[in-house]
């Protein structure tokens, strides 16, 4: 099975060709395009390089957010039109799963954390635990989810891995922002992923669109849409304004 995955939910840009247990390409890139110049030409890009016939691809998958709300438009809208025009379905991954992911056998609680802005992040908590299979030595790790995906300030998702107790190690792009918070508040021992771990990765992506496949979930191309988690600035902007006409309408 080949899959074609795309991640565009952050400040990076990444696509990535996978065909069964083979990364067949990666092509990543955060700099300052927007990911409207940059994910079509690099997936062309890709396709010459290695010479992909994109109607071979049986999945595409798609990190579905949390995260920018304009990346994950773009995002989306690649996604279907791909999937459409070559008649394949879409497999939807949580980005902060996706994050997580990359931190494969990790021992730690891993906190993923994407800047939400206003003193928020995107964030979840999970753990690797390990599965014994027989007598082979062989061992595999299934990825945990301790809490799902939300958005939170960030003095709540460092209160609630305090309460757990455990060594925690953070990744994504809301380190730098809340590196200072995290050491001013954190009671665990703790630790941040280094860069090659630490932001969006395709790869990953296409990791967990092999599981989720594997769990039959999958969607109509039609049917896929992102999952923002909550309103963007201009629909909260707005929300606020109806407030406020309606509170002044009833002081009239």
């Amino acid at each position: 099975m080949k899959i074609l995955a795309l991640d565009s939910s952050g400040l990076v840009a990444s696509v990535a060709i996978a065909e069964d247990d083979k990364l067949i390409a990666e092509y990543t890139v955060q700099y300052k395009k927007t990911h409207s110049q940059t994910l079509l030409p690099m997936l062309d890009e890709v396709s010459k390089m290695i010479d992909l016939d994109i109607k071979t691809i049986d999945i595409i998958a798609i990190a579905k957010g949390p995260g920018s709300f304009t990346g994950l438009r773009i995002g989306a809208a690649t996604a279907k039109g791909l999937a459409l025009a070559i008649n394949k379905p879409i497999i939807g991954i949580p980005t902060i799963e996706g994050l997580a992911y990359q931190l494969y056998g990790a021992k730690q609680i891993i906190c993923p954390i994407m800047d939400a802005r206003r003193a928020q992040v995107y964030t979840g908590l999970y753990q690797f635990k390990q599965q014994q299979e027989g007598k082979s030595y062989l061992s595999r790790f299934d990825l945990e989810v301790i809490r799902e995906q939300c958005t939170l300030q960030i003095e709540e998702i460092i209160e609630d891995i305090n309460q757990r107790n455990q060594e925690v190690i953070f990744t994504g792009d809301g380190i730098p922002v809340f590196r200072d918070t995290i050491a001013e508040s954190i009671h665990v021992p703790y630790s941040f992923a280094p860069l090659h771990r630490n932001r969006q990765s395709a790869a990953a992506i296409a990791a967990l669109a092999f599981e989720y496949h594997k769990a039959g979930s999958i969607t109509i191309a039609s049917e896929f849409h992102p999952e923002y988690l909550r309103m963007s600035q201009a629909e909260r902007e707005r929300k606020e304004k109806l407030s406020v006409h309606a509170d002044s309408e009833r002081n009239v």
